[in-house]
């Protein structure tokens, strides 16, 4: 059973100050999925391929399913054919092949680039050297990649309870943001997402610039570990 109230309190707040609500749905039934779609929710996060492939087969199809586990090169050909967002390119090899499975299927896919902004090894992405590094690399071989946008920025904090550290991660990023945006895609629309916040900072995330946030129990309720 999902939590409508905490559903509707975060819609609201969340409509006013133009961010986007990604559910996130990992583990949990597609009953519940359904409950949260029949209030309205539309978009839905999901961390492992298999599960979102099996879930996007049984649900709606006008849900905007949001990839944001760690992908491998060889398991984008599964999502390719449907998936809308994909949160977590680390690298130019992950995003050459994003492209190329989005043109086997004759679609554009939107992507973010995850920066490494925590404290914490467990974590993924590209540091500000890899990411200039990606980026040029992207230019240059931009005309090859007609079938990916890149859309922005996700990063994830450190989970701590040092609220100035979460503040201080999230900061930097909304800066990185902004000086990717001017510097790399000035005149692209399309580059417009800081991704950053969850359950238990979105607030401060929110605060630092973040459009986007993955909510996941606050919706759902804590999870099972798979």
């Amino acid at each position: 059973m999902v939590n409508k109230e905490a559903w509707e309190e975060l819609t609201a707040e969340f409509a006013q100050k133009g961010v986007t609500l990604v559910a996130v749905s990992k583990t949990k039934p597609v009953a519940d999925v359904v409950e949260l779609y029949q209030l309205g929710q539309r978009v839905f996060g999901e961390n492992y391929v298999q599960e979102l492939v099996e879930k996007q087969a049984e649900l709606p199809a006008d849900i905007q399913w949001n990839f944001i586990g760690h992908l491998q090169t060889n398991k984008v050909k599964y999502i390719a054919p449907f998936v809308s967002l994909i949160h977590t390119v680390d690298s130019f090899k992950l995003l050459a092949e994003i492209n190329k499975q989005a043109q086997k299927c004759d679609r554009t896919i939107h992507v973010l680039l995850q920066v490494y902004i925590a404290a914490e090894d467990t974590k993924f992405g590209l540091d500000q050297q890899e990411l200039t590094a990606l980026l040029d690399e992207y230019h240059k071989k931009k005309n090859e990649l007609q079938n990916i946008r890149i859309c922005g920025l996700m990063g994830m904090a450190t989970n701590t309870e040092n609220e100035t550290q979460i503040r201080t991660e999230f900061a930097n990023l909304h800066q990185l943001f902004n000086s990717t945006k001017s510097v790399h895609f000035a005149d692209d629309a399309t580059f417009a997402t800081c991704s950053m916040g969850m359950s238990s900072d979105y607030k401060i995330a929110i605060e630092a610039g973040s459009n986007m946030v993955r909510i996941g129990s606050l919706l759902f309720g804590s999870r099972v570990t798979v």
